[in-house]
């Protein structure tokens, strides 16, 4: 992820335990498949704002895959209020895959 956000002690924490949802189709987590757009924390109303985008708009695991981000995030951060915004502008592509992504794809 391009680190968009206003709090990067709480970005880096966020991401860290994001790393442990997978989207279930490919294996690959929701952060090294570059699906993370944005992660926003006010410490002082305790909410989380996520921005973040599916591998295509028709995505059968969407619902699936945005649940498992916003439980992740409200169990690392017990008390916030996750808002989720799922997007398609920018549409994802390959190219938002890490490096690391990359190196567990080409395993397969």
């Amino acid at each position: 992820m391009n680190e968009i956000t206003n709090d990067k002690e709480l970005c880096d924490r966020a991401l860290d335990a994001l790393h442990d949802v997978d989207d279930p189709e490919i294996g690959l987590n929701v952060v090294d498949l570059g699906l993370i757009y944005q992660l926003d924390f006010d410490r002082d109303e305790h909410k989380i704002y996520c921005t973040m985008t599916l591998t295509t708009q028709f995505c059968p695991m969407g619902e699936s895959i945005t649940e498992n981000v916003t439980r992740c995030l409200e169990y690392t951060f017990d008390g916030f209020i996750v808002e989720l915004k799922l997007t398609f502008d920018p549409p994802w592509s390959m190219e938002k895959i890490s490096p690391e992504g990359r190196e567990f794809l080409n395993g397969y």
